[in-house]
């Protein structure tokens, strides 16, 4: 029996990374096994949550990474393959720099794993890897085999389940490589398999973890109205807490909203990204208003459902006060809780190119690609001013006086939204005193009240 060995690196300067308080299961990867026939032995190792063996043997290496984890990839890969040891790349990354990935790799996998992946094992035992494993149409989302959470019980993730139902978006936005990388037209898995998953979830252990909850990971819940109400009514029996992802359009149906809160809705994702109209036109997000943010935010709160509201700085037509600006509106509004993030050019996006042509990328080390650091010149600030007001701006955002402000009086389940905060707030900490940018001076530190 062959051993795949697959593994998730540590982005290390990342928000997200080691010292993120919320340290959430790695979905890709368990999509990977579960499409590994049965004759294989295999281990998921995530250094998120665990350290790497690097002497534990292998006959096969797969390694999965977005940007700014995909430094610390290749040199996992660097080590196994000084081993004799094959290693496959795949990810968002390296199926967009596949010829990069492919001086650290064996083999790429581009883009989707399912109807590559078994082609990849067999072509390994019979020695002949190819070096580009590639689609040439988006592959079906029927009869997609249900991930294994088993692998994760002993895991030292959150407890809670991943669920996918659709992939691909429409929108296309320029910072965004979502439209490129898994098209433009939203695909559904049929409803009958998404339901057949939900119903071999397995609850987690603990005495205090909250049960049955569930992230959708879908980039918009609602892509497909029609299908959305559908799978929404299929869930409600089974007595789910979910969180998901969606846009402000959501508003304009009271029957989803109200379907959304009779299937388990505790809070969505929205992307607001900017208070500014030539931004987001700029951006491809047309569709956003900032004039009706407050209609839809007490709208979706209506419902009892809290919201994630994620604000991204850096745009064109962001100047200094921008920073004040937002958090201001994040209060006002009682946003329960907020995404704030650094405008960062991911190669395959149009905004990468564009800066890239404009001579505006001012660092290439892949692992500050996290949208906590700057790596390009912004027009309206200097990039001192645009890191140290994001700085500012998660300072403000999670204080103690305004995580009441947010949250006081609140339809959402503050039992949720408090512990949500209080952690991101532990992460903060950690990352405003210590800084990441690629910046000259990274010794200021900015306490958090």
């Amino acid at each position: 029996m062959k051993k795949l060995l697959l593994i998730s690196p540590l982005a290390t300067k990342s928000l997200l990374g080691g010292d993120f308080y919320f340290r959430l299961p790695t979905l890709g990867l368990l999509k990977v096994a579960a499409l590994t026939p049965p004759d294989w032995e295999l281990k998921i190792s995530d250094e998120k949550v665990e350290p790497l063996d690097l002497n534990e043997s292998a006959d096969l290496v797969g390694i999965t990474a977005m940007t700014p984890a995909v430094s610390r990839a290749y040199q996992i890969a660097d080590h196994y393959r000084a081993k004799g040891i094959k290693v496959v790349m795949g990810g968002m990354h390296a199926s967009k720099l596949p010829q990069e990935a492919l001086k650290h790799c064996d083999s790429v996998v581009v883009g989707e794993a399912e109807g590559l992946w078994t082609n990849v094992l067999e072509d390994f035992k019979k020695g002949e890897l190819k070096s580009i494993y590639k689609h040439t149409t988006f592959p079906s989302l029927a009869n997609l085999p249900i991930p294994n959470w088993n692998i994760y019980r002993d895991k030292k993730y959150l407890p809670v389940h991943f669920v996918e139902t659709t992939r691909g978006c429409p929108h296309d936005c320029e910072f965004c490589s979502v439209t490129n990388s898994f098209g433009g037209k939203f695909r559904n898995r049929p409803v009958d398999e998404v339901e057949r998953e939900i119903q071999n979830l397995k609850p987690f252990d603990g005495r205090f973890t909250l049960k049955n909850v569930v992230f959708f990971v879908d980039d918009n819940i609602i892509s497909n109205k029609t299908y959305a109400k559908e799978f929404l009514r299929r869930i409600i029996p089974y007595n789910l807490k979910w969180l998901g992802q969606t846009s402000v359009n959501i508003v304009k149906d009271d029957e989803i909203l109200d379907l959304c809160r009779k299937s388990g809705c505790m809070g969505l994702l929205i992307g607001f990204e900017s208070l500014s109209h030539d931004n987001l036109s700029r951006m491809g997000k047309g569709f956003n208003k900032p004039d009706n943010y407050f209609d839809v935010i007490k709208k979706v709160h209506d419902y009892g459902i809290g919201i994630n509201g994620s604000f991204v700085f850096g745009f064109d037509h962001d100047d200094e006060g921008v920073f004040e600006r937002t958090v201001e509106f994040t209060i006002k509004a009682k946003l329960e809780i907020g995404y704030f993030s650094i405008l960062t050019p991911y190669p395959g996006t149009m905004l990468y190119d564009q800066f890239n042509s404009e001579g505006r990328i001012i660092d290439r080390d892949w692992s500050r690609y996290n949208t906590n650091n700057v790596v390009f010149k912004p027009k309206c600030m200097s990039p001192e001013k645009l890191l140290y007001g994001y700085y500012d701006a998660l300072k403000s955002f999670h204080s103690y006086s305004s995580i009441y402000k947010r949250l006081w009086g609140t339809t959402a389940k503050w039992n949720f939204f408090l512990p949500m905060n209080l952690g991101f707030r532990q992460t903060i900490k950690k990352t405003v005193k210590h800084g990441f940018a690629p910046l000259e001076n990274r010794s200021k530190d900015i306490a958090i009240a």
